[in-house]
């Protein structure tokens, strides 16, 4: 990449010529406030926030979408720049639901943080406000449009990145809005419930919906056997909530802490994961030996689920009927697990913690249950957990360090990779290998499907058959694969989707970091990172090697897609109609 010349605050420079000046900014260490800047995803120039003097333009100009070109000469601080950000932020707060101390991004808002930045501490605008009404018909997704700045990031996000696009601006002027169409709730509308919106918003405006209140009642309730499983994606961010750097493991201290919060029973969800590798690895193999579907489509993301109902009805005999993991364990929970510990099913209520919004939607499903009770009860996000620590006062950082709880046992590593994307397909081909050849695969690291990409190919040599695979996350990057295997420009055997970019790791129920590190670390790869270190580290990292999940087909189960577990693990979908008219 060729490089100019600028400067900067008097200082000489140079940049990569494809940079804005934001970027250039950023570089020698000025830091310019943002709000509805995001880079890669949102790059529009409408909050006004990162206005600069440029001494080649007329006016103040917004530096994140202004190109450098040779000899610009800019200036990021000065009288004029300083009152021009004050006031823009000043009539921003003037229409903006204030109640900061009960607001669920308290400490974690951008808004909140670039006030105290520049100094506000009155306000010169009290002028009239909007006022609109909650809407939280969605089982996943709360919209609080009074807590609005119009930064488009969530519009960003749903349209261009995922290309679900339910929400855009509408109306002109103080009455802009950002809402669905025809005003429907987010309920209403085919929107997947990734939570991607949730995880780009600066302020309040989109949160999940809060279940913790629900789980504590549960915890509180001594008729009820409350037991808690966790998602591979989980264990990599929580410490974030905690002040662990980014893509830190903290396994043991989850355990710990939820063990402490009053759960019965701590599973890990890995299990369900390898159960969900034998399922689906031998439903392949049946597909392809018997003349079936093709190509099988992973069914572990929920989000994607949905998005294929609404986008592509004509795929869903290829979608796996496997139940994901989260309601695979439910299921096994509330019947071999409680045949074994001499539990009502009606007695026990089983919590998930996971990294998405969707599964929320997901455990609510007609389809995910048996004889009228529901195979998972309650779903919390990674940060839902957190605030269940923080509100109980355990020490994170220095809770004793504990393992799950038998008899469900410790997972494989195979189980751990389904957080990444690339994770479960690289799972299946541990087992699906060994399966047909009987011989172990030579190297486990199957790196063709690893990385961050958003659609990725590879053909893998099992025995007589060239199995031809590919990986996408993001629906965006689903609809792209998708398309070309509509139209016949691609085959496969084998798909892996995910709704979120990057996989679980990145889901819309994690963590949320501010604009200020995304733009400097890539979230999904630093995370991903301490998904597969986990998995180096075990012993067992195969799922048909896990003695826990060849206890349960020997015990209850039978055989992979046998009748007794294609009653209690499998499903089905069905198509839906975008818009139907009421």
């Amino acid at each position: 990449m060729s490089k100019v010349n600028i400067t900067i605050d008097g200082i000489k420079m140079q940049v990569p010529s494809d940079y804005s000046v934001l970027e250039a900014a950023k570089e020698m260490g000025v830091d310019i406030p943002t709000l509805c800047y995001l880079k890669g995803i949102n790059e529009i120039g409408a909050c006004r926030m990162c206005l600069v003097e440029i001494k080649q333009a007329r006016g103040l100009q917004a530096s994140c979408v202004y190109p450098v070109s040779e000899g610009l000469d800019i200036i990021t601080n000065s009288e004029a720049i300083r009152k021009a950000r004050k006031a823009t932020l000043e009539l921003i707060l003037s229409n903006h639901d204030r109640s900061c101390l009960t607001c669920d991004r308290n400490n974690s808002c951008e808004l909140q943080a670039i006030s105290d930045k520049l100094n506000i501490r009155e306000l010169k605008y009290e002028g009239e406000k909007t006022s609109y009404l909650l809407d939280d018909i969605s089982h996943s997704i709360v919209r609080d449009n009074n807590k609005c700045i119009l930064c488009r990031r969530c519009i960003s996000m749903c349209k261009n990145i995922q290309t679900v696009g339910v929400i855009d601006a509408t109306e002109r002027g103080f009455h802009s809005n950002i809402s669905s169409p025809f005003d429907l709730s987010l309920g209403e509308v085919p929107c997947i419930s990734c939570g991607q919106c949730i995880n780009v918003c600066p302020v309040g405006a989109l949160r999940e919906k809060d279940d913790t209140a629900h789980v504590w009642e549960a915890i509180n309730d001594k008729t009820k056997h409350v037991v808690v499983q966790t998602a591979p994606a989980v264990r990599v961010a929580i410490g974030e909530e905690f002040g662990f750097p980014i893509g830190t493991g903290c396994t043991k201290n989850m355990v710990g802490a939820l063990r402490r919060l009053g759960f019965d029973k701590v599973f890990d969800t890995d299990t369900a994961a390898d159960l969900t590798i034998m399922e689906e690895g031998t439903e392949l193999l049946q597909r392809i030996q018997n003349g079936g579907k093709l190509p099988l489509i992973t069914s572990c993301s929920p989000g994607w689920i949905t998005f294929c109902e609404y986008n592509f009805p004509d795929f869903l005999e290829n979608l796996s009927t496997c139940k994901s993991p989260q309601q695979m364990f439910g299921a096994i929970l509330k019947s071999y697990y409680a045949k074994k510990a001499g539990i009502d099913p009606k007695d026990m209520v089983v919590v998930s913690i996971m990294p998405c919004t969707a599964k929320k939607s997901e455990c609510k499903r007609h389809e995910m249950g048996l004889d009228g009770i529901a195979d998972v009860d309650y779903v919390l996000t990674t940060r839902e957990l957190a605030k269940m620590i923080k509100e109980a006062g355990i020490d994170f950082k220095n809770v004793s360090s504990e393992h799950y709880d038998d008899p469900m046992g410790d997972a494989s590593g195979a189980g751990v990779i389904f957080g990444a994307t690339g994770g479960v397909m690289e799972a299946a081909i541990r087992t699906v290998y060994e399966i047909v050849t009987g011989d172990a695969l030579e190297d486990l690291n199957v790196t063709a499907v690893r990385g961050i990409e958003g659609i990725k190919e590879a053909e893998v040599v099992i025995g007589d058959l060239v199995l031809k695979a590919a990986v996408a996350s993001g629906t965006g990057n689903a609809r792209k694969l998708m398309e070309m295997v509509q139209s016949g420009e691609k085959e496969y055997h084998f798909i892996e989707i995910m709704a979120c970019p990057g996989g679980c790791v990145n889901g819309g129920g994690q963590p949320i970091q501010p604009s200020s590190v995304r733009s400097k670390i890539d979230l999904r790869a630093e995370r991903a990172k301490a998904i597969y270190s986990e998995d180096m580290r075990l012993s067992l990292r195969k799922s048909h090697e896990n003695e826990t999940v060849k206890k349960m087909y020997a015990e209850f189960l039978g055989e992979p897609c046998g009748h007794m577990s294609h009653e209690l693990l499998h499903t089905h979908y069905t198509a839906k109609e975008k818009y139907p008219m009421k």
